[in-house]
């Protein structure tokens, strides 16, 4: 199939694409056939209708070896590059926004493969084509000398139409054209003869169109309009300045002014400017005429004594209360800015103008005559925005501060004169969560973040040890500033007695060397040898006894922030296995088997036992006992039993297992006994089993 060469950045060699289709919902485009050359380079050309067409693209490799299509913020790959069974590969773009985008291309590439072969790529730039019609309709088509009137374009594609805003001069007429934020393209006409006269409008495309012999034109047809101009009563004088400043100097001195020569005009003489054609209006400013000069205009002197705006009409030079001519311009008063304002992002706007490095803030500046004002911020950068404002009233700026911002304040300058106002810098101050926090305790430091709950601690906690990572606080994209942390720290018994209470009040964490604004953040209290608890505690954590509870408490200091920051708990139990103790019971009822005797004898009586037990613990409950215990120790079979008539009071040496019940509240309690020993009376072996009474005080 033949091929168009298009503009590669691989080396020289063979080419990666037989052939490229672009299939819209009406055509298809071929690299082969569809292509037209744009500043001397072969770009592959298609029709589109809407900004954001979507499209099917096929791709056919000269070779046997996979492509791959790179990505571009101008469009969006839809679906994976898939092989067909023509041979081709096939996906589908939706692109972003085709009006407006310039230099689009698709990146076609192919990597290294076994054979040695080396990497490639091949560019294939586009061209979308869009067919736009533009249309002038007037109902009334008089205009009158010096009065600008404007009219409504209509348009297929408004967005194609270039609106540059700017004048364009002609003899006849002087004309601009406007796009306003809803798309509208406005026409404003300005005559500047009398008679019948014809109205060419030429204007331009931002996306071509394709003319005969592969040639393509930016240049919409020629709009022609019939108008008929006609004279004013009164001639319109136009000044050399659209604007003049209301101010002390203009007022007493006058600001020097062009008009045209108005035939009648005496030299050294004052006229009288107002705004309304009869007599008795308002005051606007008085003109008087200095000079003549050679290209038929005169040179004078233009005194403001009050505002106007072109919007508001004309304004009329009087004699003797007299309109003898108009003329239009803009009298605005001096540029005062009388208050500033700060938008933080997610914010409201405040009159605080504290601002962080890295942040990027809306600037608000109200007062008067700010349209005319130059407003620049010292060595910050202002972001072209869609929500700036600019009105005589209000200016609205987005200014960026780099986070390598080295001063403590950013002055706000109008035309380069300070204006009194001035950005603070002021390093950010937000609450971290708190895993730049790390505890050690027996173990190996671990982040305060991750212990969710009481921390089950079986040895002897020799220190309770804070650590801080301040390196972990900011990172080049996010800054946190300095960490203004308190600790409380309490200990408690097995019984959750409070045995002590510390607190450190505040504990200052700056960010480390990693920060991009560290050297800003050096402050001598800033915090980085750990937090000891024995350097705090009376009762040190090597002394506490099993069960006792060491609960600290970490959280911001909520008035550095003006927010509530985070707040992370570490409870450590000294947890324990077993507990030993000796215990004194009263056993009753017991059946007793002594050796050589051929059954149990009688129930017994009250017996007293004083054993050394062990109790276990529940292994995932705190300071919970099990149902069991195991001891060894004596018993004194029947020690309450006084009677001179009882033979079987004795004194044994036991081991003994026993039941408790493990509530609590109880206050009486009845173990259940099993276990056996040796007589010291009658020197015999034995066996028990019995319950028991217990008391719990």
């Amino acid at each position: 199939m033949p091929r168009i060469s298009v503009a590669q950045t691989a080396p020289a060699g063979s080419p990666i694409l037989r052939e490229a289709s672009l299939q819209t919902d009406t055509a298809t485009y071929l690299l082969s056939r569809n292509t037209v050359a744009v500043q001397g380079v072969s770009a592959l050309y298609f029709w589109y209708r809407r900004d954001d067409e979507t499209v099917e693209l096929r791709l056919y490799p000269a070779n046997a070896r996979p492509l791959r299509l790179r990505r571009n913020p101008d469009f969006q790959q839809l679906d994976s590059l898939t092989k067909e069974d023509d041979g081709g590969f096939r996906t589908r773009l939706k692109f972003q926004n085709l009006t407006s985008s310039r230099f689009l291309r698709l990146v076609v590439e192919q990597a290294a493969d076994s054979a040695g072969r080396e990497p490639s790529r091949e560019v294939v730039p586009l061209l979308p084509l869009v067919r736009t019609t533009l249309a002038l309709r007037v109902a009334d088509n008089e205009l009158f000398v010096g009065e600008e009137k404007v009219f409504e374009l209509t348009s297929s594609n408004a967005r194609n139409v270039h609106a540059s805003g700017e004048w364009v001069r002609g003899t006849e007429f002087d004309y601009r054209l406007v796009a306003e934020a809803n798309g509208t393209l406005r026409l404003h006409v300005l005559p500047n003869q009398l008679g019948p006269r014809t109205l060419a409008v030429k204007l331009q495309t931002e996306r071509p169109i394709l003319l005969a012999g592969n040639r393509i034109s930016y240049q919409l047809p020629v709009l022609k309009q019939d108008f008929n101009v006609k004279a004013s009563r009164l001639r319109f004088l136009s000044p050399d300045k659209r604007s003049v400043t209301l101010d002390d100097v203009s007022r007493r001195k006058g600001a020097e002014l062009i008009l045209d020569n108005g035939r009648s005009f005496e030299l050294h003489r004052t006229y009288r400017v107002e705004d309304q054609e009869e007599p008795g209006g308002t005051l606007i400013a008085e003109i008087f005429t200095r000079q003549f000069l050679s290209n038929d205009r005169v040179l004078c002197y233009l005194r403001p004594y009050n505002t106007h705006r072109q919007t508001e009409g004309y304004l009329y030079i009087k004699e003797n209360d007299v309109a003898r001519y108009l003329t239009n311009l803009d009298i605005t008063p001096q540029t005062v800015i009388r208050n500033v304002q700060v938008l933080h992002r997610g914010g409201e706007w405040t009159s605080g103008l504290s601002v962080s490095p890295g942040e990027t803030v809306d600037v608000r500046l109200e007062g008067e005559g700010l349209q005319k004002a130059r407003i620049s911020f010292e060595d910050l950068p202002v972001i072209p925005s869609d929500s700036s404002v600019r009105t005589d009233a209000r200016l609205v700026y987005r200014v960026r501060v780099p986070v390598s911002y080295d001063k403590r304040k950013s002055n706000i300058y109008n035309a380069g004169q300070a204006t009194g106002y001035a950005l603070s810098i002021k390093e950010f101050q937000r609450p971290h969560p708190l895993d730049f926090v790390s505890v050690a305790y027996g173990d190996a430091a671990r982040p305060i973040t991750r212990l969710n709950g009481p921390v089950l601690y079986d040895g002897t906690i020799r220190d309770v040890v804070f650590q801080f990572n301040p390196n972990a606080i900011d990172t080049p994209d996010l800054l946190f500033g300095k960490q203004y942390l308190t600790f409380e720290i309490r200990t408690l018994n097995s019984k959750g007695e409070l045995i002590e209470l510390r607190n450190v009040e505040s504990l200052l964490v700056c960010p480390g060397d990693n920060s991009p604004r560290a050297a800003f953040y050096q402050d001598k209290q800033c915090r980085t040898d750990p937090l000891s608890l024995n350097s705090l505690l009376g009762r040190k954590t090597y002394d506490l006894d099993e069960w006792s509870r060491i609960v600290v408490t970490v959280k911001h200091i909520s008035s550095q922030y003006g927010e509530t920051g985070y707040t992370q708990t570490v409870e450590l139990v000294l947890k324990r296995r077993y507990k030993f103790d000796i215990d004194v019971s009263f056993p009753a009822g017991l059946l007793t088997r002594k050796q050589g005797d051929s059954g149990f004898g009688d129930l017994g009586g009250i017996s007293l036992a004083t054993l050394a037990q062990f109790s276990f613990y529940s292994p995932n409950k705190i300071n919970r006992l099990r149902p069991y215990k195991i001891g060894a120790g004596f018993v004194a079979l029947n020690a309450f039993n006084l009677g001179s008539s009882s033979t079987n009071r004795d004194l044994g040496v036991v081991i003994l297992g026993s039941v408790y019940p493990t509530r609590r509240e109880a206050k009486f309690t009845f173990p259940l006994y099993l276990g056996g020993g040796f007589l010291l009376g009658t020197s015999r072996w034995f066996y028990m089993l019995g319950p028991g009474i217990g008391v719990r005080l």
